[in-house]
């Protein structure tokens, strides 16, 4: 992990366009920058762990980083995917005891950035501009309604159907159209995309077969070409 100093020039701030300041005007957010901290992590690097009981919320500006959770017999669950722009570990921010953390994040590709605020500061701040408050809590609702209709997916929706959603999902995530159609490159292992999906490993990739016979897709590694988008969708739905 590289660790920056508190410099953040406001014509290349990426942190101005990440949903918490998707509302806030440049003089607003001059008065929080300082109080910012910035770090580099390369593939694989944890930016914080579950169980730490630290008072930091993260700001994602550069990368991808995955949320793990971690068993007592060592398996790893894959919960979520989060990119440019997005809130990490808010949780223990609003928390009055500070924790514990309930996920790791670890960084997904190199030179992956962050900034992180800590508790105090972050309150005095939206002390003095309390509207921003609401522009937070919507962000906060957005990650809460996501969860709950990943918990009625995988009450309601067959594996399949649970796939051609979360395929979708990632192309338009992380889609980068070619000529033969949008290249999803998802940088995800086999059991983690099932992991994603809530199933096992041998029941996602004969679904991927599927999907591939039918052309609808091709596998391509750890990136999917989407051909058939709209098939994906009619899927999704049944």
């Amino acid at each position: 992990m590289a660790v920056g100093p508190n410099s953040f020039p406001e014509e290349d701030n990426e942190l101005l366009h990440t949903a918490l300041f998707k509302q806030v005007s440049p003089q607003q957010a001059n008065e929080l920058i300082p109080h910012l901290h910035k770090a580099v992590f390369g593939k694989g690097d944890y930016i914080f762990r579950e169980g730490d009981t630290d008072h930091r919320m993260y700001l994602l500006e550069r990368g991808r980083v995955k949320l793990i959770r971690e068993a007592k017999d060592k398996r790893v669950q894959l919960l979520s995917i989060h990119a440019h722009g997005e809130l990490l570990g808010e949780i223990p921010v609003f928390d009055p005891n500070g924790g514990p953390r309930t996920a790791s994040a670890v960084s997904m590709t190199s030179g992956t950035q962050v900034a992180w605020l800590e508790h105090d500061a972050l309150f005095a701040w939206l002390n003095e501009h309390p509207s921003v408050a609401i522009d937070m809590l919507q962000v906060l609702a957005n990650r809460m309604r996501g969860n709950n209709e990943r918990i009625c997916d995988l009450v309601f929706m067959d594996v399949p159907a649970r796939l051609a959603k979360m395929l979708l999902n990632l192309g338009a995530r992380f889609g980068e159209p070619v000529e033969a159609g949008l290249l999803v490159p998802h940088d995800l292992t086999q059991e983690e995309l099932a992991q994603l999906v809530g199933s096992s490993r041998e029941t996602v990739n004969k679904a991927l077969m599927d999907f591939a016979n039918r052309h609808w897709i091709a596998r391509e590694g750890r990136s999917i070409i989407i051909y058939q988008p709209g098939m994906l969708i009619r899927r999704s739905q049944r």
